[in-house]
């Protein structure tokens, strides 16, 4: 499948700087083509170090300035704490790149255990699911391309995804799927199938959250339409800029919000009475900008009654809720049932110390005396992130450091390096380290406990994060760092949240240390 309008002479290869506000990769992907993964695992580790740590000393920096003055209304004078503003920042800027790593990372389709549920609109009607593509009377050049993408048969949310959304006439789906389920191909598989060749205009819109993404979908698409050279698509992202007045000619059209709505109403390019099937990927992430919320829904409302309208969304908290039904009229649904993460399978300690330099003698003793597969180690801030990472290549460890200031693609060269056993141990922040899962780990060590943004103890993160030693049906370990009468506080607050007893453990007693290990 070509695409011509992707091309340099139709200004894709973005101008820097031009931003649709995207992830933190984008900081800096001023063309088309992502770096390579495995950037950064040629460079070495102290170089990588040096740099980190430089960044991470600009951003203490920056958090000197922590305090604003704000006058109220009433002429008091409040201070605010501009660390809480920037933290919420970060967090939100960083659910586009975890979605962008996830899909850099997972080269395969994950085997997903997870329950599937189907909520069907019309109740009355038989729930077909499919177990081969076969079944699905695709369009021949589109089951090839398919095969030719390596899908056997389809994926669980395939399964049940696909007959409702190349039913005739199209039925309206909401679905909750994970990266690494094939949503991405079943979309685009749903897209193609409806798109007629002939007709000269764009049939299909997908909207990604940002220009990343959107070019991961775009690939999918020129993957799967490979033996469909007659399909042309075209992307609707900032700085690929079209003379005024012109229609576009392709068929299907994938962009972020803003510059879509610019395309749709002000600049007239798409005609969207003429769509067919509106996709809104990755709703959680979509709704965590500002601004892309009202563009998706003024969008989805230019659009003909008669339109399919597929989302999709990895969570489902009320706000993703409450857009998707404002988006989706009269919806089918899929849920993936949770399972249920368990800390049964972990032994959990913790060490007493009074500082940071205690805490990573503590954990020096640890590494001494217990042979540790893989370790995952977490810690609050960079910095702190950076200078553990530091002492522990300076004592002969092999270490990986994870840390938000990276691109994208650096850190997907880092996971990628820490499963293939190149690094033993991988110190990260929280924000990173969402969604990783390598199945060698076998200690996790929280530096810092996690808390929430008001120094509450965060519950949800503890269980995901200790959670991955215990996953596989392998015995894990967690060993946590108390250093105040605060974190101790907190600890005892997620031991009675969890109804788990967290055993006090002597890093100082070799004898006690090499127990836990048996």
């Amino acid at each position: 499948m070509t695409s011509p309008s992707v091309g340099p002479e139709r200004g894709l290869l973005r101008p820097h700087g031009a931003h649709d506000r995207a992830s933190p990769a984008s900081e800096s992907a001023s063309t088309s083509v992502p770096p390579a993964p495995g950037t950064m695992a040629t460079d070495s580790w102290a170089l990588a170090v040096d740099e980190q740590e430089a960044a991470a000393e600009s951003l203490s920096n920056l958090h000197l300035k922590e305090e604003k003055i704000k006058p109220e209304a009433n002429g008091a004078v409040v201070k605010t704490n501009a660390n809480s503003e920037k933290a919420d920042e970060e967090e939100k800027e960083d659910r586009a790149a975890q979605s962008l790593l996830n899909k850099l990372i997972r080269s395969n389709l994950v085997d997903n255990t997870n329950q599937v549920e189907v909520l069907q609109r019309d109740p009355n009607s038989p729930l077909y699911s499919v177990k081969s593509f076969e079944e699905l009377r695709l369009k021949p050049q589109l089951l090839q391309g398919v095969y030719a993408m390596g899908f056997n048969r389809p994926s669980k949310i395939q399964e049940n995804a696909l007959p409702l959304m190349l039913a005739e006439p199209p039925q309206n789906l909401i679905a909750q799927s994970q990266s690494g389920t094939g949503k991405t191909a079943a979309f685009v598989l749903a897209m193609l199938s409806q798109v007629e060749p002939a007709n000269r205009y764009p049939q299909c819109l997908c909207l990604s959250p940002t220009y990343e993404l959107a070019l991961q979908t775009g690939k999918v698409i020129e993957q799967m339409g490979k033996f469909y050279p007659e399909l042309k698509l075209a992307y609707a992202v900032r700085g690929n800029k079209l003379e005024r007045g012109q229609k576009i000619s392709e068929h299907i059209v994938i962009g972020t919000p803003g510059t879509v709505l610019d395309w749709c109403s002000k600049l007239k390019f798409i005609d969207p009475k003429k769509i067919k099937v509106f996709v809104l990927d990755e709703a959680d992430v979509m709704i965590a900008t500002q601004g892309h919320q009202d563009q998706s829904i003024r969008i989805q409302r230019m659009l003909p009654r008669n339109c399919q309208m597929l989302l999709f969304s990895a969570t489902f908290e009320d706000s993703v809720w409450k857009f998707a039904q404002k988006v989706v009229p009269d919806p089918n649904i899929i849920k993936l049932k949770r399972e249920e993460e368990t800390l049964d399978t972990i032994k959990q300690y913790y060490v007493l110390c009074n500082n940071r330099d205690e805490k990573f003698q503590a954990l020096c003793n640890l590494y001494g005396a217990i042979t540790i597969a893989q370790a995952m180690i977490f810690c609050h801030t960079r910095k702190t992130a950076s200078w553990l990472a530091a002492e522990l290549s300076k004592e002969g460890h092999q270490v990986a450091l994870l840390s938000g200031e990276m691109m994208v693609e650096q850190r997907a060269a880092v996971i990628e390096r820490f499963r293939e056993g190149k690094e033993k141990v991988l110190v990260t922040t929280n924000v990173c380290a969402r969604g990783i899962d390598v199945e060698q780990v076998s200690v996790v060590i929280n530096f810092d406990l996690p808390v929430d943004k008001d120094g509450n103890p965060d519950n949800e993160t503890y269980l995901h994060r200790i959670g991955r030693t215990g996953r596989f049906g392998k015995r894990g370990l967690a060993v946590n760092m108390v250093d105040s009468k605060h974190s101790m506080n907190i600890l005892n607050r997620i031991q009675e949240h969890f109804n788990k007893k967290i055993e006090r453990l002597d890093t100082d007693d070799l004898d006690e240390i090499e127990k836990i290990a048996n």
